[in-house]
């Protein structure tokens, strides 16, 4: 089997740059939207379901995306026609959903999110398969996907700086920290996509996708993937939980809503700072070890959350720089797992499919984000209202249980579905030599 030489930095540089205003723009939808369109007089529950329903239409965008960007030839590859083409559509309907006039309803909400979910659907995909796609090689590959994501990480960092500079980063003045990334962001996006697309390749197809019946039934077949894809949702509702009630855990369990930006930061810069740490483990350990470890670590530090209340923010600031630490895990290592996966079809004659794969892995995110989105509408049976000044104990009770037990109990799930994981270096060394030297027809 031949071993390519790695990426120069500054190329991985160029790639992973649309990375960093996409998460620019992850952060307002995941943290601060609800809170925003709750303040301007939508009941959570009706947010939670158009969100939801919102995330429903991906079930058909992402694997149309997925498919046709595998069958695309162009004399400029087969994913940069696909995320030059989303760039228009996400920089319009990011304004629109971050910047609702006054008087928008459920109607305006749904619309504009559907529109933004296809245009992050058209740049997304195509961006992650392009990276599996950029090497074969084990290492190379967490390599490639952690430039990516730590540069998600950064642009998250920058999504929570930037409010907080501008004084605009405390609870209630949501309204004005969307206006300013969105300003933020029709000038980044642009920018980093074109960078991308002009200094890093895009190889051609080689192996044909197959397009007869039979072979869906390889990616059905595919266990490692079935259980890959399963483990990364649960684990991804275990980490939107916490993500999309937090404002209100900080503002009502601990009565400190103006630092909430600054818990944030921490929690995000603690993320970036483990990434190379979670990089050189894997190197040593394997890819599914690690991520297993870092799951563990953020259960243990997450376990105190229980007996945290008013007065106790120094303490959760703790939580928050411990439980950041895994973040990174929890963002280059399955990606990096997924392009091994990948690999499994290929040698058994699915063809390069990597579109397809990335676009059920893109469908996976945002059903857990989806699912996740309903803890708000949990929260309201708990009694919880963020309208209220003082809640009452059960609905505090209630609003700590979404946002602390249940994460943890989804996490424990995601460990036990990875454990004996089957693709370690050497399976897929083997893998990659069975494609080389050519799959079965």
């Amino acid at each position: 089997m031949t071993h390519p030489r790695p990426h120069p930095w500054y190329r991985l540089l160029a790639y992973a740059a649309p990375a960093l205003p996409l998460a620019v723009l992850l952060l307002p939808t995941y943290i601060f939207l609800p809170a925003h369109y709750a303040s301007i007089g939508l009941p959570l529950g009706t947010i939670s379901l158009v969100l939801l329903l919102a995330r429903l239409w991906d079930g058909v965008t992402d694997p149309l995306v997925g498919l046709l960007s595998d069958r695309t030839h162009s004399r400029f590859g087969r994913r940069k026609p696909w995320i030059a083409a989303g760039l228009p559509l996400t920089c319009l309907s990011l304004w629109f959903l971050l910047v609702p006039p006054a008087g928008a309803g459920p109607a305006h909400l749904l619309g504009w999110s559907m529109a933004l979910y296809l245009g992050w659907t058209l740049m997304v995909v195509p961006l992650t398969a392009w990276g599996a796609e950029l090497s074969g090689d084990y290492h190379q590959r967490t390599r490639i996907n952690g430039f990516r994501e730590a540069a998600g990480v950064l642009g998250t960092l920058v999504a929570l700086v930037l409010p907080f500079a501008a004084g605009v980063g405390a609870a209630g003045q949501e309204g004005e920290a969307l206006r300013l990334l969105a300003l933020l962001l029709l000038v980044m996006l642009p920018i980093a996509t074109l960078a991308a697309l002009a200094f890093v390749p895009d190889r051609a197809m080689q192996t044909p996708p197959k397009a007869k019946p039979g072979s869906w039934r390889l990616i059905l077949a595919n266990g490692p993937f079935r259980r890959l894809l399963l483990a990364y949702v649960i684990n991804g509702m275990a980490n939107g939980l916490p993500a999309q009630l937090f404002l209100f855990f900080v503002q009502h369990r601990l009565g400190d809503g103006d630092r909430a930006g600054l818990l944030l930061l921490c929690y995000f810069a603690s993320g970036l700072l483990a990434v190379p740490l979670w990089l050189g483990l894997s190197k040593y350990f394997g890819k599914d070890r690690v991520w297993r470890w870092a799951m563990l670590w953020n259960i243990g530090w997450f376990l105190p959350v229980f007996w945290l209340g008013p007065g106790d923010s120094g303490l959760f600031l703790l939580v928050c720089v411990m439980t950041g630490l895994s973040l990174g895990a929890d963002l280059i290592l399955p990606s990096a797992m997924q392009a091994d996966v990948v690999d499994l079809d290929t040698a058994q004659g699915g063809g390069e499919r990597t579109g397809l794969f990335f676009a059920f892995w893109g469908l996976a995110t945002k059903l857990a984000t989806a699912l996740a989105a309903l803890g708000l509408g949990a929260a309201a049976l708990f009694g919880f209202d963020p309208g209220l000044a003082q809640n009452d104990a059960n609905a505090l009770a209630g609003l700590t249980l979404l946002y602390a037990g249940l994460p943890i109990a989804l996490k424990l799930v995601a460990i036990a579905l990875l454990w004996r994981w089957p693709l370690d270096r050497a399976a897929q060394s083997a893998l990659r030599e069975r494609i080389e030297t050519g799959p079965p027809g």
